[in-house]
């Protein structure tokens, strides 16, 4: 019994941390890029700390695994340095998560983050079709319900953006929602392609993590040279830095990381629960920090889609259990009857 109390409390442990990493993170980076008072900063940099980050955290992981350095050198030399293979098929999710990393900044540049939040849920439709289509899996009847509630939902939050006062920079709700556009077909697939390539050996979580990390710190790298390379060189690399971003970089790192060990430890409900109260969070901050006026289409909107992410978490209904048990009544009856 005590087992089992330590096993709830740590779900629900998880469910918080993962709650208020993603209602905080999204505040946050908003915060960053709405009302600053100093000039801004490079979005690609905070994207590249972040992957070097991730890579830092993946590193010591491993190590804390291998359980010894010598054997982490081993395990670096033999399925890191000279798999170059493996590192190659990591790279297409390194490249994909990074344009989604970048898309976020663009997208809470001009968009409050409550919107974002919940357009970004479609994030859900996007991973369900890749997974049908990558994984040869299947949706239930509910699960596809919750889908087309969740676009309805999403299109009314859409429909009449709400209104911010306390923002001092300039915004377009339509870039802002191209760019979650991106980020949520960014999402779908390359968390649907990380899980295939998981799945498709016994390698290390964490191996896989920094494969995938070493390229994604070389391609946004390209990014950051690519695209502000000629400011930076003038201004400095972290030029407009404060402690709050600072804080965006932690939280998109240890979240990224955390989210493997939510979906290892707790299931699909919880997880529906933390994007909806992440969802009620990032309104209640968005008030409180931004002015957002809640309309009536904003809050018809996110509550429909706080029920769908629920009702898409529920087990999927067995058809073949269920005509067995239907087979045995007609049987049980049959038999009283005679």
């Amino acid at each position: 019994m005590a087992g089992e109390n330590v096993s709830v409390i740590f779900k629900v442990y998880c469910l918080g941390v993962m709650t208020m990493v993603a209602a905080t993170y999204t505040v946050a980076l908003r915060y960053t890029r709405t009302t600053a008072t100093r000039e801004m900063y490079f979005s690609t940099t905070a994207v590249f700390l972040t992957e070097v980050t991730k890579l830092i955290i993946s590193l010591g992981m491993l190590t804390k695994e291998t359980g010894s350095f010598g054997r982490l050198r081993n395990t670096i030399l033999d399925q890191i340095i000279f798999s170059p293979k493996e590192l190659l098929k990591l790279s297409v999710p390194s490249v994909v998560y990074a344009i989604q990393n970048n898309m976020a900044f663009v997208a809470l540049s001009n968009l409050d983050a409550a919107v974002y939040q919940v357009t970004y849920q479609l994030k859900i439709p996007c991973t369900a079709l890749c997974t049908v289509f990558m994984l040869n899996r299947s949706l239930g009847r509910l699960q596809w319900f919750s889908v087309f509630m969740l676009c309805g939902g999403v299109i009314l939050v859409q429909w009449k953006p709400a209104e911010v006062t306390k923002v001092q920079v300039e915004q377009n709700p339509f870039i802002g929602f191209i760019a979650v556009a991106i980020a949520v077909l960014c999402s779908g697939f390359a968390g649907v392609y990380f899980e295939k390539v998981l799945k498709s050996s016994d390698t290390s979580l964490w191996v896989r993590n920094i494969q995938m990390y070493l390229s994604g710190i070389l391609v946004t790298a390209i990014g950051v040279y690519v695209t502000d390379g000629d400011e930076i060189l003038e201004k400095g690399f972290f030029f407009g830095y404060t402690s709050w971003v600072c804080f965006v970089v932690f939280l998109a790192s240890v979240g990224g990381l955390y989210t493997s060990i939510v979906v290892k430890y707790t299931d699909n409900i919880m997880k529906g629960f933390s994007a909806a109260a992440a969802i009620v969070l990032s309104t209640v901050a968005s008030v409180m920090l931004f002015g957002l006026k809640i309309t009536i289409t904003f809050a018809s909107g996110a509550i429909l889609v706080c029920i769908s992410i629920y009702l898409y978490g529920l087990p999927k209904l067995d058809t073949s259990k269920v005509a067995r048990q239907d087979a045995d009544k007609v049987d049980r009856e049959k038999l009283i009857t005679v």
